[in-house]
């Protein structure tokens, strides 16, 4: 099972976690601006918030493994989830 959920399937190694990329990269320094700066700024915390749901919705379709693919859809079901609350 553990096997099934990590492998990679085109190279045949186990991934977990990966390089940060560019949806990634941008959440973080959105986020990091975005408690820096002026926290009455709403901008910053959308675009952080649309790039989360931009590498959600990558990792459910491009991801490497089902572990990976989980991931995005988790997260970016809960990202979707805390516009509820």
């Amino acid at each position: 099972m553990i096997d099934w959920l990590l492998r990679d399937r085109s190279t045949g190694r186990i991934v977990v976690a990966q390089r940060p990329n560019v949806p990634l990269v941008v959440f973080v320094v959105a986020r990091v601006a975005d408690r820096l700066l002026d926290p009455s700024t709403s901008a910053l915390r959308w675009i952080g918030t649309a790039a989360l749901l931009w590498w959600a919705g990558d990792e459910v379709l491009r991801g490497v493994n089902p572990f990976r693919r989980l991931l995005g859809a988790g997260v970016g079901l809960a990202t979707l989830a805390s516009f509820l609350w």
